[in-house]
């Protein structure tokens, strides 16, 4: 992968399955891909993250051969693909809805591809058998589509691809039709997959649990290009961007200036550490359940310290959300863990504290974006 500011590089990667270089792709005078330069290991679970408009879909449509680029290059395995059509490549695609054959049952559905490509009937048989059970389908083959259930269909659209024993799998949304609790009990299922056929995923997405929890490696993408990429860990604690930094969970943003070595002065007048120096006008950020509220004075330790007044106070089960209120006009959000379901009331003076590894920085010329 090509490093830039925006990246975040891991020593002994795998080799690169899926290839882009300066792919860019317009509908009249508009670009939704810009430039784009993108590497995605051999056997990886890899995301592409981003609102909508972002530009992720024609990427995963590029890489399928659905949409051509107007510039750039695209390899699959070492070879060039460019302008081959989606037959050409050795890529399947699972798109959110399924596109099952209503009047063909589970067994037929799945072996479409296979008996297209005069397959015996008895490897038909033998794969459709492996996948099937891969899948957790089982039991389940003589069934017609309108007999399952949205999460049995959607395993029914994923079994049919990977029958094909693609070298890449390409996922557009393919939880995005189901309920919030099914779509989770998936995630975990598609990772289990994953991890047992071992070929490489393209999962699009603008769901950042989604991506967080299945991907490997996360490319956040915004206007056409990508901002950053690496681990969930990475990107959460150490976004490089506002935009990162809002679009993944929530972060605490305070306008700050670089005043020497990693000292930032806020303006409530403290002054706050973080593990990396940047110069001039910044925004130094923390996440919320990176905060402790202590009482007004308690020692903090060498912790980065603000006072602040309780101004909300909500019971959300597992964890328990503040709203405090600096005195420079600052509303930081705090999350904490839910031990004894006590809550402290608005109107509470406290001290907010947090390590100062825990604080990250981004440049203040880079304009607030909405997730």
């Amino acid at each position: 992968m090509a490093t830039s500011a925006g990246d975040n590089t891991h020593a002994g990667r795998a080799t690169p399955d899926i290839v882009l270089r300066g792919v860019t792709k317009r509908f009249g005078d508009t670009v939704a891909v810009d430039d784009l330069d993108l590497e995605i290991p051999r056997g990886a679970f890899y995301a592409l993250l981003g609102p909508s408009g972002c530009g992720k879909t024609t990427t995963l449509r590029m890489i399928g051969g659905f949409e051509d680029p107007t510039a750039g290059m695209i390899e699959l395995a070492g070879e060039e693909v460019t302008n081959a059509p989606p037959y050409k490549r050795d890529v399947n695609t699972v798109f959110q809805s399924y596109a099952l054959f209503p009047h063909l049952n589970v067994e037929r559905n799945v072996g479409f591809g296979l008996e297209r490509k005069k397959v015996s009937k008895s490897e038909v048989r033998s794969r459709v058998a492996e996948v099937l059970e891969l899948t957790q389908l089982t039991g389940l083959q003589k069934r017609k589509p309108s007999q399952l259930s949205g999460g049995q269909q959607q395993r029914v659209a994923l079994a049919r691809a990977l029958v094909n024993r693609p070298r890449a799998l390409l996922l557009d949304e393919p939880l995005g039709a189901l309920d919030l609790r099914l779509r989770r009990q998936l995630q975990i299922e598609l990772k289990r997959i994953q991890q047992e056929v071992g070929i490489t995923f393209v999962h699009v997405t603008h769901d950042q649990e989604e991506a967080m929890t299945m991907a490997d490696e996360i490319a956040v993408m915004h206007a056409g290009r990508v901002e950053q990429r690496g681990s969930a860990t990475d990107l959460y604690d150490t976004p490089r961007t506002e935009f990162v930094a809002n679009f993944l969970g929530i972060s605490n943003m305070i306008d700050a200036k670089h005043t020497g070595g990693n000292e930032y002065a806020i303006g409530d007048g403290g002054v706050v550490r973080a593990p990396v120096a940047m110069d001039g006008d910044v925004r130094i950020g923390v996440r919320p359940e990176k905060l402790a509220i202590l009482e007004p004075g308690a020692d903090t330790n060498g912790h980065n310290a603000l006072r602040g007044t309780i101004e909300v106070a909500a019971f959300l089960g597992v964890s328990l959300q503040y709203q405090v209120r600096t005195p420079g006009g600052h509303e930081l959000t705090v999350i904490e863990q839910n031990r004894n379901g006590e809550s402290l009331g608005p109107g509470r003076e406290v001290t907010l504290a947090w390590r100062p590894e825990h604080t990250f920085v981004v440049s203040k010329e880079d304009p607030p974006h909405a997730a």
